[in-house]
């Protein structure tokens, strides 16, 4: 019943975000589906007339659809960037196979005597498909048109991840915190999304039976009432766009960045600090399509420039991924916080008792009956289990890849004994972990740092020292307090991050 009662106050005191997010994702629907409609339709027409070309030109879409939406919205990135209109792309490609099958197999399964007698009463062919073929075929066509919609609702949450809004912010927003109020409030809606489009359709449907209303008609319909909307897809302009990962720390430190930058400039920024992991985000910054984002010397050195990071120290460390991110990308990367967000392992108190292990490499003894859970970034990183397996000899027998939002309740659920977690993780003083000691000095330094555009910072020099604000501040046990009260205490992560500046005397309140 308490948490129940949990749920109810969650949904009433962030409704605000609730609209917000469910509007963004009827508009995305909207507009994906539209497109869908009005080039699937067409293109199953033409198959009708052209049967030859039927079986390759389909089976291109059911390639597009068995391709991963993951995978998907990662191509997007490369080829389009971030935001709605790689989004809707994505969309669309899902999208198309069911409606242009439908549209193919309701037009070419009609009884051929119902053809004959268009024909003999001196139809033309495009007297007989808008008067015959399509009102005739109008019930496949619509199943079509009604499976995709549900298609694209239900794959319109991971646009999240590419910066497109929606309800996917919510669902991400509670996996991240494993806060099950934020999914419910992100699925729940999307559920229902789904079932009222599908009988808006229905409906539709009914209604277009014996009539010449063709789905081209549908398509225009809901295209108007689509553009009536505010589209989402049309972004306010603005002078810089601030990226970084889904998690709590990114989104302040971002937000960090943006009230920096807007104190002590004239220019206009807006944050989408809610894309995906390492690679995501950083091929956003090289496409252009975010100007800065947090990253840090450890990941920027083995991730992103693919070196060694064995026997640097903090500094070294630090200007070796500055200088080459300079020489090989062209990115300028600016002075680093205090704080290191190294990874770390961690396990449960009674394992740390049971098996009496204090530094990771006494894990090598017991590998073969702990069981382990590495997030997908860590399990294949030099500086991660790669790494370990080949510098201490790790090979857990029992090994399982978890999103890495997900890791610590599995540790504490006993369903795993042995994690990786970032330092500052807010999960490690509230789930009391402990942490193992890396005696040999395995990870490198992980201070977060502004990693910048080239072209941005040399159009605008005057954010190098703003930015550089943040250089050599903030403490590890500042920023976990700061994440606690992101993950744990459901306070939005640009309040958490004004704060922060006001108390140090940077921004006005």
């Amino acid at each position: 019943m308490d948490t129940l009662q949990e749920w109810g106050e969650l949904f009433v005191n962030r409704q605000d975000l609730l609209w917000i997010t469910l509007w963004e994702h009827i508009q995305l629907s909207l507009f994906a589906l539209v497109i869908a409609v009005m080039i699937a339709v067409p293109v199953g027409v033409i198959l009708t007339r052209y049967r030859r070309l039927a079986e390759p030109v389909i089976g291109v879409a059911a390639v597009l659809q068995t391709i991963p939406s993951l995978a998907l919205l990662g191509f997007m990135i490369l080829l389009l960037g971030i935001g709605t209109g790689p989004a809707v792309v994505a969309l669309t490609a899902y999208a198309l196979l069911p409606i242009m099958r439908n549209t193919y197999t309701g037009i070419s399964e009609l009884d051929p005597a119902v053809l004959e007698a268009a024909d003999a009463m001196g139809m033309s062919s495009y007297g007989r498909l808008r008067k015959v073929e399509l009102p005739m075929a109008m019930p496949v066509i619509m199943a079509g048109v009604r499976t995709s919609m549900v298609l694209i609702v239900g794959t319109a949450t991971l646009a999240s991840l590419i910066g497109a809004g929606g309800l996917g912010d919510l669902i991400m927003t509670g996996i991240n915190r494993a806060d099950n109020g934020y999914i419910l409030m992100g699925a729940i809606p999307a559920a229902i999304l789904a079932l009222l489009f599908d009988r808006l359709l229905r409906l539709i449907e009914s209604k277009s039976r014996g009539t010449s209303l063709k789905p081209v008609g549908v398509a225009a319909a809901l295209a108007v009432a689509v553009l009536l909307l505010p589209m989402v897809a049309w972004n306010t302009e603005y002078d810089l766009v601030i990226g970084g990962k889904h998690e709590a720390e990114p989104e302040i430190l971002a937000n960090m960045y943006a009230a920096l930058i807007e104190e002590e400039t004239d220019l206009s920024v807006d944050v989408e600090a809610d894309l995906g992991g390492t690679d995501f985000v950083f091929n956003a910054l090289r496409q252009g399509d975010i100007d800065v984002y947090p990253e840090f010397t450890g990941t920027a050195l083995t991730e992103l420039l693919d070196q060694s990071f064995e026997g640097l120290a903090d500094r070294e460390a630090y200007e070796q991924a500055r200088d080459l991110m300079e020489e090989e990308h062209g990115k300028a990367f600016l002075e680093p916080m205090a704080f290191h967000n190294t990874y770390a392992v961690a396990v449960r108190e009674d394992i740390d008792e049971t098996y009496d292990i204090e530094t990771i490499s006494d894990l090598t003894a017991y590998d073969q009956e702990l069981t382990a859970g590495f997030s997908h970034e860590f399990i294949d990183r030099e500086d991660g289990y790669a790494g370990l397996q080949e510098t201490h000899g790790l090979d857990f027998d029992d090994l399982n890849t978890l999103d890495a939002s997900l890791r610590s309740n599995a540790l504490v659920s006993e369903d795993v004994d042995v994690i990786d977690i970032y330092s500052t993780q807010a999960e490690i003083e509230e789930f009391n972990l402990t942490l193992l000691e890396d005696a040999e000095s395995f990870f490198p330094p992980y201070q977060g740092a502004p990693l910048m555009r080239g072209e941005t910072l040399e159009r605008y020099p005057e954010l190098e020292p703003v930015l550089n604000t943040l250089g050599g501040e903030i403490t590890e046990d500042e920023m976990r307090e700061m994440n606690y009260a992101v993950d744990f205490e459901d306070e939005d992560p640009e309040d958490v991050a004004r704060t922060y500046l006001h108390e140090q005397g940077w921004i006005e309140e």
